[in-house]
């Protein structure tokens, strides 16, 4: 297909600002198609944006509420103290007006939207074979999708949601939670609390915290500083107040260019500016000063009434700029 054939068929959509990267989207799946792709390449590519379309299109109407993702084990059962306390945990986050996403399965996924209730769960499950669908709590609700794919299921369980609950579990856990953090490390993500939660005597996280700080950070495989990216806690509470406090002060990042934009709820102070460059500034290039909207976000209207701060990081570290967000939600209690 020529440009103008492309063009002639967006034309006839109303796509606005997001005109550009629709053309790249259609020039993508022809030039694919160009490409004479295998059976197999196509299916997978047909499949992946299809449901990614289904789930984009579930998620939407849910924009403005904030999400939290709850992963954990399929097979723990309902004696167990962990679907308590991960019931307990989705029920505090909810009595918040925060939405519940899990992967709709049962154990702890199905504790998690017991605790936050139908009207407050999203579920992303995965097709497998000899395993059933959609827990008894989300089954049959518009505010459940199912996926082919488990990159696609990880992709919407994360791209969602503002915070992270993760609970023990086997393979798919580990995997899930390990990606996250990687996602975050890497700067691909961006900052998102996260609790690696336990219950008491149970040392599962404490376990996994020790083989980080012995196997990744003595070899320097890790910064230090990476640890504190998540929380290790048995305390159903302290979980809750790491998600809710992430947020006190800080609301979001954007980069414009490689300039860092913080959005605050609350403008720093001179003394505390000052406060923030003795702490932060040398890992950037420039002073971190105020700053007013720029053209991209009052272009998009992107949070125009909030706060912000700028600064640009000389080396990308994810401990940083956890430590940066720490201290401006210090400031609301100054």
């Amino acid at each position: 297909m020529n440009e103008a054939s492309v063009n002639n068929l967006l034309d006839s959509m109303d796509l606005g600002r997001n005109r550009r990267l629709a053309e790249q989207l259609v020039e993508s799946a022809f030039a694919l198609l160009a490409d004479d792709p295998s059976l197999l390449d196509l299916k997978i590519s047909s499949a992946a944006l299809e449901e990614m379309r289904e789930a984009f299109k579930m998620f939407a109407p849910f924009h403005d509420v904030p999400k939290v993702t709850i992963f954990g084990s399929a097979r723990v059962q309902m004696a167990d103290p962990l679907y308590m306390q991960a019931r307990d945990v989705a029920a505090k986050l909810a009595a918040h007006g925060w939405m519940v996403v899990t992967g709709a399965g049962p154990g702890i996924m199905q504790a998690a939207m017991e605790g936050a209730g139908r009207d407050q769960s999203i579920g992303v499950s995965i097709r497998l074979p000899f395993e059933q669908g959609a827990n008894p709590v989300i089954a049959g609700d518009v505010k459940y999708v199912s996926m082919k794919y488990f990159f696609t299921r990880k992709l919407m369980l994360i791209k969602e949601s503002k915070g992270f609950v993760c609970l023990p579990g086997g393979f798919g856990t580990l995997d899930e939670t390990f990606e996250l953090l990687t996602l975050t490390q890497t700067g691909k993500g961006l900052p998102v609390p996260i609790v690696l939660l336990d219950t008491p005597g149970d040392p599962y996280w404490e376990t996994v915290h020790d083989f980080v700080g012995r196997q990744l950070v003595e070899r320097g495989l890790v910064a230090t500083a990476d640890t504190g990216l998540y929380l290790v806690t048995n305390d159903c509470q302290a979980a809750v107040d790491e998600v809710l406090g992430f947020y006190k002060n800080y609301d979001s990042l954007r980069y414009v260019g490689h300039l860092a934009v913080m959005r605050l709820k609350k403008d720093p102070t001179d003394a505390q500016l000052v406060e923030l460059n003795d702490r932060f500034g040398q890992f950037s290039t420039g002073a971190i000063v105020r700053a007013t909207p720029f053209e991209p976000e009052r272009r998009e209207n992107d949070k125009l009434d909030l706060a912000r701060i700028t600064f640009t990081l000389a080396n990308h570290s994810a401990g940083v700029l956890r430590g940066l967000i720490d201290t401006v939600n210090s400031f609301v209690d100054a």
